[in-house]
């Protein structure tokens, strides 16, 4: 398929599932950007997920962020129980604004339905000269180093810093030990997984990618992982005034859909620390990625950029089996 033919399915199937006209055109550009970058986890996949939540009724499909000002560095949007891309969109532009006022500047997205990876909004904020860091926490799948029953989310953390030029410097990870749509394609897939990933229901290690949905996630890297999962739940739930993961797996109520709570994004202009200087600086950042580069290690993004490129030509590759599965969610061919 053409990034374009992706775009056009992914709007007509979230508007055919119930989606407000402005929701389906964000949402559906996050799934975009997954398919563009050879993410496939957060591509077109994701459009069971977002149906899912739309027909359990965890997400309002009409929500209308509020966007508001708690403070002069400050930004906080109530999404209305929204899916979380419209509200992001809707207060970015001042928190951009407030960044470069102040020199930092943050914003909580609160009350808000989240499905997706966090690249695509750092990454927006760096092409904007901005260093951004967000967090988010999820449904309670995770368990702490230490244990077998979930307490965490997955706990995404991402990062994106201004490369004039050229394109960001973004990372994006869970804090578990790898993303939870990864496990459910191995589990449509009928793949295993490697046993470090996660264990089931009764705390055993185990391959069985269904028994580990079922059961519990892993962190990565152990107790350090674990550490900033908890970091992540604090930040985004308890300082903006938002759910934890287990409470939002207690929100969602055995119905299924994705996580529900908040999201914490600071933005920072370097200009704002380093005024005239801020050229120089940014050209020394670039001396510390010629010298990652420059051993043959790869920078955190590159794999993306790479895919990018090519799929911005030769388009993407759609499994048949998840193409019927969208196509099914709206009755067909006829309906789309």
């Amino acid at each position: 398929m053409t990034l374009a033919e992706v775009r056009t399915l992914a709007r007509r199937v979230l508007r055919g599932v119930g989606l407000d006209r402005m929701h389906a055109e964000v949402v559906a550009e996050t799934m975009v950007a997954g398919e563009r970058d050879g993410c496939a986890s957060h591509g077109i996949y994701r459009l069971l997920v977002a149906a899912r939540s739309v027909a359990a009724k965890i997400v309002v499909p009409d929500a209308v962020p509020d966007v508001k000002e708690p403070a002069a560095a400050l930004v906080a949007v109530d999404g209305g129980g929204g899916f979380a891309q419209l509200a992001f969109e809707m207060g970015k532009p001042l928190l951009v604004d407030k960044a470069r006022r102040f020199g930092i500047a943050a914003m909580a997205v609160n009350n808000v339905v989240h499905f997706a990876a966090l690249w695509p909004e750092v990454e927006a904020l760096a092409e904007q000269g901005l260093v951004a860091i967000a967090v988010t926490p999820s449904h309670a799948w995770v368990a702490p180093a230490g244990g077998t029953s979930p307490v965490f989310g997955t706990n995404p953390i991402a990062f994106g810093w201004p490369r004039p030029g050229r394109e960001p410097f973004v990372f994006d990870f869970a804090t578990s030990a790898v993303a939870r749509g990864e496990i459910e394609l191995h589990r449509r897939a009928g793949r295993a997984v490697p046993e470090d990933w996660g264990y089931d229901r009764t705390g055993q290690p185990t391959t069985d990618a269904a028994a580990v949905l079922d059961g519990a996630m892993r962190t990565f890297g152990g107790h350090k992982g674990s550490a900033l999962a908890a970091m992540v739940e604090l930040l985004a739930g308890p300082l903006i005034g938002d759910l934890t993961s287990a409470e939002s797996l207690a929100r969602d109520a055995g119905r299924g859909g994705s996580p529900i709570g908040g999201e914490l994004i600071i933005a920072i202009d370097p200009a704002g620390f380093l005024g005239a200087g801020v050229g120089a600086s940014l050209a020394r950042a670039e001396a510390l990625f010629e010298a990652i580069e420059g051993q043959g290690a790869r920078l955190p993004s590159q794999r993306r950029y790479a895919a990018r490129a090519r799929s911005l030509t030769e388009g993407v590759v759609v499994p048949a089996a998840l193409h019927t599965d969208i196509m099914d969610l709206v009755g067909g061919s006829e309906r789309i």
